[in-house]
């Protein structure tokens, strides 16, 4: 969404202003008390063993599959029994046996009735509703109450918390916010929410000519570890090491990437220009699974919050490997189970080196985009979120050749009309300024990569591979 017109009209301490008004009623929407049980909850469970990890994942299980079928439309036509802990066996085979009485559930089933998975027992009041683009730039109405976002911002904060952050440290933020006016030319090309102590950065400016003036931010800014998009810090990293601006060691406690893929390069020059280790995590806007990086870089389910199948279409004496099904616990809104999410994983047999109990991933393969690159030289990713509100659009692809042009293919639903396709021209714009020529072409379907996904941005000029 554009910034609001009477934000970008205000001078930029009252712009500082706002940002600090909106981040202090979002951390009090974030972190009250039920966030703040789940936490110790979970961090009381960090050191379990594998075997009391799936007991609790076989009690919430329980809990989660009874509530679906008496609840929710969609599991409850399936008729099953009433579920109950199973005598013989251990946990583990006990939520074989569970998860083995549900069908595996697509993203079309859901995406064709998505009302018939929203809990009967839930009241409409504590009903939010958002929206998600998905991999295949898709956007899936979604629902979730309070309670499920605290659950998920606890696994987040037990990860940052493990690794030294706290909440109300300095930090900074490089997220998809649009905070600066577009056509701000000087720098700051940043916010202040002084209540949670965030500077937040624009994606949006990231120029030849000001990524300067990030780098000098970098080191005059108070912060204790940064958050934000691995495409966007990398930017800045490379402008960091070709400057010969590092930071020093021990500034920073660690880097928490978000919302994209982490790719090898990525992980290579921001842990060099920042000078601290990255710690990455997977999750979905679903609120259906959760993976917290370690020191050896691996990815560790957390198991109190949902369970990890691995759809295996590759195996080996190490790993098993193939599309993810997952199972969430904490949307008590919409509950999941055995949702083929769209991602494919690699699992490994053994135990981490780093030591951490449960069970760990070397990789999930998510998004993996390329930059569009504007008129002026500035270098644009995560641009999916553009299609996030724009529900009469089936599937999107953003192909560029030069930087005087993009190419907008829609596959269009039902509704798609001249209005949908001004708004999303609309959304291109708030990001990419008016100089870049938008050309828009409405498709049957996009072609696939030979991974069976398609990246939301093709660029033979802002490539990443």
């Amino acid at each position: 969404m554009s910034a609001h017109p009477v934000y970008e009209s205000l001078p930029i301490p009252l712009q500082n202003l706002a940002c600090t008004v909106a981040g202090w009623k979002r951390y009090r929407s974030r972190f009250g008390q039920h966030f703040q049980a789940t936490l110790s909850a979970i961090e009381a469970t960090s050191d379990s063993s594998l075997e009391q990890l799936h007991e609790i994942q076989q009690r919430r299980l329980i809990e989660l599959a009874n509530r679906a079928r008496l609840h929710v439309p969609h599991y409850r036509a399936l008729n099953l029994p009433e579920l109950g802990a199973e005598r013989d066996g251990s946990a583990s085979e006990g939520i074989r046996r569970i998860l083995d009485r549900f069908p595996i559930l697509e993203k079309s089933a859901y995406r064709d009735a998505p009302e018939s998975f929203i809990a009967e027992d839930v009241p409409k009041n504590r009903l939010i509703k958002g929206k998600t683009s998905g991999t295949t730039g898709s956007a899936l109405p979604l629902w979730y109450t309070p309670q499920s976002l605290a659950e998920e911002y606890a696994v987040v904060w037990r990860l940052r918390r493990r690794h030294g952050a706290r909440l109300r440290n300095p930090h900074f933020t490089f997220g998809g916010q649009l905070i600066c006016p577009l056509d701000q030319s000087r720098p700051p090309f940043w916010r202040q929410n002084s209540w949670s102590r965030q500077t937040l950065f624009s994606l949006y400016h990231m120029t030849r000519e000001n990524l300067p003036a990030y780098v000098e931010a970098m080191h005059t800014l108070p912060c204790t570890y940064v958050e934000g998009y691995p495409s966007s810090l990398h930017l800045v990293a490379r402008e960091m090491i070709e400057s010969g601006r590092t930071l020093p060691e021990g500034r920073l406690v660690g880097i928490f990437p978000s919302s994209e893929s982490l790719l090898a390069f990525h992980r290579r020059d921001i842990e060099r220009a920042f000078a601290a280790p990255i710690f990455d995590r997977y999750g979905t806007s679903e609120l259906v699974v959760s993976m917290t990086g370690c020191a050896a870089g691996n990815l560790h389910v957390d198991m109190e919050f949902g369970i990890v199948e691995v759809d295996v279409q590759e195996e080996t004496e190490e790993f098993e490997r193939g599309p993810l099904l997952v199972t969430g616990f904490a949307n008590d809104a919409t509950p999941l189970l055995r949702y083929r999410i769209g991602d494919v994983g690699t699992r490994l047999k053994q135990a981490c080196s780093c030591g951490r109990p449960g069970e760990v991933f070397r990789d999930v393969d998510g998004r993996i985009e390329d930059y569009v690159v504007t008129p002026d030289g500035r270098w644009v990713g995560r641009m999916d979120h553009v299609f996030k509100e724009q529900l009469e659009v089936a599937e999107a692809q953003i192909l560029q050749r030069d930087a005087s042009a993009i190419e907008v293919l829609i596959v269009p639903r039902a509704g798609y009309d001249d209005r949908a396709e001004e708004s999303v021209r609309s959304e291109i714009r708030s990001r990419l300024g008016d100089e870049i020529r938008i050309d828009m072409k409405r498709v049957d379907m996009i072609p696939r990569e030979a991974n069976g996904k398609f990246r939301a941005v093709r660029s033979s000029i802002g490539s990443v591979r």
